[in-house]
């Protein structure tokens, strides 16, 4: 069933486009994610995967298109409700500013506070509830910046639950951390009750843990379904110009559903020289 613009529910961005120095970094592309569906934006650098997030959150207004949320633009939605709603995660947070955990994580309130207002009752659950969530009760009252590459990215997410958002929007979130750091905040991002958009560069995690990618080439949708559906030899030789040995998975994955192999399952990649 096709639902159109004017009274889709979520978040969804139809035709938009914006530009940057002289060029166009986002060229008329559509995204309207499931309610629930863990998303992946794939594409080389300058793709237009970060340029993208930030129209969908939002901060940057296409030059054309809309971008609506519950069949509403994004301005006639108005800033604070829309920050409400959703909630980002950027890939460089503040790394020396003299806060604990729970700090952190509260700035996640500020959206739902009068300005200069007390924490309310429903505040610090909410809190509770995100440090909760994501391991970090036990470190609440730890320094922020005492903490690993991966904590602090775990401590974002908590502040992004705090907000109590619908969707969540990430960009590059695993980047620099490591192999277990990286499952382990893929893991739980897929797990959550909200819609997800992730930025990725690591097509093997992508193929793990989303429900669906949008492959991005110089701004433009390049291909567009489920990690098998859009994960192949040829695609990667357009878009990254590289060999690649893809193995269809069995659809064990996280969301992978009922469906295996090329259908419902989860690809890997095996990238080759030369």
């Amino acid at each position: 069933m096709t639902t159109s613009p004017s009274n889709a529910p979520g978040l969804r961005a139809d035709r938009v486009s914006r530009e940057a120095g002289g060029r166009l970094v986002v060229d008329g592309v559509s995204l309207a994610p499931s309610d629930g569906a863990t998303v992946g934006l794939l594409g080389p650098n300058g793709s237009g995967k970060s340029t993208l997030l930030r129209i969908l959150a939002g901060v940057l207004a296409p030059a054309s298109g809309v971008v609506t949320l519950d069949g509403r633009t994004l301005s006639d939605t108005g800033r604070r409700a829309v920050a409400r709603r959703i909630a980002v995660v950027e890939q460089h947070a503040a790394t020396q500013v003299e806060l604990s955990v729970r700090d952190v994580v509260r700035l996640g309130r500020i959206p739902h506070r009068r300005a200069w207002s007390t924490p309310t009752p429903r505040d610090e659950q909410a809190v509770r509830e995100a440090l909760a969530r994501t391991g970090l009760t036990e470190r609440a009252a730890q320094a922020w910046h005492t903490l690993s590459g991966g904590e602090r990215q775990r401590v974002q997410i908590a502040r992004a639950l705090a907000q109590e958002p619908r969707e969540l929007l990430l960009d590059e979130p695993t980047n620099h951390l490591d192999i277990q750091h990286q499952l382990d905040l893929l893991s739980l991002v897929a797990e959550l009750p909200v819609t997800s958009v992730i930025a990725l560069h690591d097509l093997n995690l992508a193929a793990m843990f989303c429900d669906h990618l949008l492959i991005l080439k110089e701004g433009v949708a390049h291909a567009s379904g489920t990690p098998a559906e859009v994960i192949t030899e040829k695609l990667i030789a357009e878009v990254y110009g590289v060999r690649a040995v893809v193995t269809p998975g069995e659809g064990d994955g996280p969301g992978s559903g009922s469906g295996s192999g090329p259908v419902g399952g989860r690809p890997s990649v095996r990238f080759l020289r030369g």
